[in-house]
């Protein structure tokens, strides 16, 4: 019997402003009149990532869109230039279309390919105090108050001028406010976005112990992870786990990490990392070293749906970032799905089970973000953001 088949033919982006950052979708459409949606948002860069999935999806007209396996890999090894957060991005929206139009041509979705569903919902966690710490703890409670359970704060870019001692100061006190005002049943998470050396990172897992953080995510930069295993060994004498993989887009990327046993909580981000076809197997090695996959998701619906069907149907899901629900994301997304709290509840659509409309991505331009004045330091030298 034939292989059923539908022809790529076409791929399309729409970019528009989300709120905060811009995001970038990408429509997959085959001959058949299906269509999937993904998702490239790469803040800064979107317009550079649209060039690169125009190029990539010409080169894929005409392919079976089923053949999500095969296209993943013709797309990552035929244009011998691979890897890194330009060509992985592209890649990556166009395989979670393919998934949408894989699940859509089934009737089933997405976390049923991948052999789901392992869960009955996705656990969440959301950001507070990130652009406004003195609001720390009134976003807080208010979260807590419509059934948030895990919280996210850090990442504070305006204490980039301030001396090490004085971003220790602040730090310890607002985690210190934010215990107080969530009580002890309330999961605290740290971004520390990259900022520190490793000697750095150790103070500050060293001030922040006593708030009783359940991780610490990108303790240092990414592009020398093994000096994670000092800081790794700091954050373990505290109970504090190690999270990162925002900035890895492979699983050869993430192996070395693993092998060495420098992380806990695995941070692959579906807009990046290769795309659904690529987070499963990343997913998998991570299971060997039984680490538990928590996926990057500071973009938008799409991004936020294709995360949530790999947490459906991998065994070892830990927990998804949540951002999306500001104004925009319920006006370009034509039937939002339903958080109960903590909980994500995933629709049993086909595909993805989610479609945008594309008059009100049009209707809001992407806007220019530039990098804040604060990620210098007093001196002027130039600080990470």
């Amino acid at each position: 019997m034939p292989e059923p088949t539908t022809r790529i033919s076409a791929v399309d982006t729409f970019a528009t402003f989300g709120g905060v950052r811009n995001w970038l979708f990408v429509r997959v459409t085959t001959t058949d009149g299906l269509h999937g949606w993904g998702e490239a948002s790469t803040e800064l860069w979107e317009s550079t990532v649209e060039a690169a999935v125009h190029e990539l999806g010409n080169r894929l007209l005409g392919s079976n869109a089923l053949a999500t396996e095969p296209l993943w890999q013709r797309a990552n090894r035929h244009g011998f230039w691979r890897g890194g957060v330009v060509l992985s991005s592209a890649l990556a929206a166009i395989d979670q279309a393919l998934w949408d139009i894989r699940g859509r041509f089934h009737g089933v979705p997405v976390y049923a390919l991948l052999g789901g569903p392992s869960r009955e919902w996705i656990e969440t966690y959301r950001h507070v105090g990130i652009y406004d710490p003195d609001r720390l703890a009134e976003e807080a409670r208010a979260l807590i108050a419509a059934g948030t359970r895990t919280l996210k704060t850090g990442a504070w870019v305006a204490d980039s001028p301030a001396p090490e001692r004085e971003r220790l100061r602040r730090a310890e006190h607002r985690l210190r406010t934010l215990r107080e005002a969530v009580g002890d049943d309330v999961e605290i998470l740290i971004d520390n976005h990259g900022r520190a050396r490793p000697d750095e990172a150790i103070r500050l897992i060293e001030t922040a112990a006593a708030s009783r953080p359940r991780w610490i995510e990108e303790p240092i930069a990414p592009e020398a992870p093994e000096l994670v295993a000092p800081v790794a060994e700091a954050a373990r004498r505290h109970g504090i786990s190690i999270a990162l993989g925002e900035r890895l887009f492979s699983r050869w990327e993430f192996r070395p990490v693993l092998e060495r046993q420098l992380v806990d909580v695995v941070q692959p981000d579906l807009c990046h990392a290769g795309g659904i076809t690529e987070v499963v197997k990343i997913a998998s090695l991570a299971e060997v070293y039984r680490a538990v996959v928590a996926p990057h998701n500071p973009a938008g619906p799409v991004s936020t749906a294709a995360a949530a069907h790999v947490g459906m149907a991998i065994p070892n899901f830990d927990i998804l970032e949540l951002c999306i629900d500001g104004p925009r994301a319920s006006e370009v997304v034509a039937e939002p799905w339903t958080l109960d709290g903590h909980r994500l509840l995933v629709p049993d659509r086909p595909g993805l089970g989610i479609d945008l409309d594309v008059e009100a991505i049009l209707d809001q331009p992407p806007r220019p973000i530039v990098v804040p004045s604060e990620a210098y330091a007093a001196d002027g030298s130039v600080r990470d953001v």
